[in-house]
């Protein structure tokens, strides 16, 4: 049983006053966990992680869902290496850019060029403007699914909006084509953004190809995101496991093991207005000094080595049905399956935490974490990696038992009191720091 978080406790406190929030992203921020028991992580192998005061959990997540491989896996930091000893950024493009770009290409069907970039919030913004130049429309039609990008068009649809001007963008639900065609009809739309699909959501039967029709019809430029799907999906992506295939596509996470890489790719007739080979008005498509460097196209390609010769999606599927299946067996001889479920992707799933009533009860997932942490368990989901072993799952399916069964006693006694350490945990996109505010100041 860990129950000390000392030494991260202490520097979560001193990351508070160095970084705002005290974490580079939102969603790995000491507010999305049980007060008092955010890990601040020294080290990580395959899929355990260290904490500073020596702690070690069994990872879910990974990286935010970027590490498919396992942390620390050797082909990759092997290319990683060899690639940094011969210089990490230049000022003209590499035969390495070229190597990584064909091997892209080779991937993800109907794409005809490709830029590489840093993260995914600079391709789908690249995606965005690229699309307004090409229709000459402002709106945007974003689906409504959780996130897309940091900058203005997308956050100024969240409640973190403070700052951000109005912005021409719209949201339309996913799986429903006559509401897709009721914004497309009323507006002048430059692209629809989307998922293709989610952990949570599958296309229904049509409904992407019918997406395409309307995009088609409407002269709207169709963006499928495939952050989450690329990779883990499959190496092609949503687009290669349903047939369809988008005017843009938008890349990152898991297409470096962990490295920062992301990517915009699409139709030539489209990529080309940001290049040399137009009359037309130039678009600033991607320009950044670190896109190229070496070090996160070198993990490109060991990835792309790694789809073609071990199966990793099949390693990470494997794991998710052997821990749906045991969860499920746990929640259910102790009557609680009805409140405490397992859904999604084998890849891609997610836990969800349903109070006495029935509802999605904020409180109540904070408790499960609490008790799989207290176990050696990492994780905001049940997001496997091709590095999870049977001994890995099996030690997570032990810890939600024993995570399930204090579960049940809040479940039984209506309240999360007396059980709960600290304050529960609240939406990483929130209009204020509060339910989660800190008042203390260290110097």
């Amino acid at each position: 049983m860990i129950t000390d978080f000392g030494q991260s406790g202490s520097a979560q406190a001193r990351l508070h006053e160095l970084v705002p929030g005290g974490a580079h992203t939102y969603a790995r921020g000491a507010d999305q966990y049980p007060e008092g028991m955010a890990p601040v992580l020294v080290r990580g192998h395959g899929c355990r992680v260290t904490d500073c005061d020596g702690n070690e959990f069994i990872e879910y997540g990974m990286g935010l869902r970027s590490v498919t491989l396992g942390h620390g896996y050797r082909p990759v930091v092997d290319a990683v290496s060899a690639a940094i000893a011969d210089g990490v950024n230049f000022s003209r493009p590499t035969t390495l850019e070229l190597a990584a770009a064909e091997d892209f290409l080779t991937l993800v069907p109907g794409a005809e060029m490709v830029k590489f970039a840093k993260n995914g919030s600079d391709t789908t913004t690249a995606a965005v403007r690229l699309a307004r130049a090409v229709t000459g429309r402002p709106t945007v039609a974003a689906c409504e699914q959780p996130f897309f990008s940091v900058d203005d068009w997308f956050i100024g649809t969240t409640e973190m909006s403070a700052g951000i001007p109005a912005q021409p963008t719209v949201r339309f639900p996913y799986g429903d084509l006559p509401a897709l065609e009721k914004v497309l009809s009323a507006r002048e739309v430059a692209c629809v953004i989307m998922e293709a699909a989610t952990a949570l959501q599958e296309p229904p039967p049509g409904y992407l190809t019918g997406v395409r029709a309307l995009c088609d019809r409407y002269g709207t430029l169709l963006v499928f995101d495939e952050m989450i799907t690329g990779f883990r999906w499959s190496s092609g992506g949503a687009q290669r496991v349903y047939g369809v295939t988008p005017d843009l596509s938008c890349w990152g996470k898991a297409m470096g093991n962990g490295f920062p890489i992301a990517a915009l790719a699409g139709r030539r007739e489209y990529l080309e207005l940001g290049g040399l080979r137009t009359d037309a008005a130039r678009v600033f498509l991607l320009s950044t000094t670190h896109g190229p460097e070496t070090a996160s196209l070198a993990a490109f390609r060991a990835v792309v080595h790694a789809y073609a010769t071990t199966d990793p999606i099949a390693r990470m599927e494997r794991a998710g049905r052997r821990l749906r299946a045991g969860f499920a067996e746990v929640t259910a001889e102790l009557g609680i399956a009805d409140r405490l479920r397992i859904a999604g992707r084998p890849s891609c799933l997610l836990f969800q935490t349903l109070d006495p009533s029935g509802n999605p009860s904020q409180e109540f997932r904070t408790l499960f974490l609490q008790e799989l942490l207290r176990r050696g368990v990492l994780g905001q989901s049940f997001v496997t990696s091709a590095a999870h072993t049977n001994r890995d799952i099996d030690h997570t399916v032990e810890a939600c038992r024993a995570a399930a069964e204090v579960y049940r006693q809040a479940l039984e006694q209506g309240t999360v009191n007396g059980l709960l350490t600290g304050r529960p945990v609240a939406p990483a996109l929130r209009a204020y720091a509060a339910p989660r505010r800190l008042s203390e100041v260290v110097r």
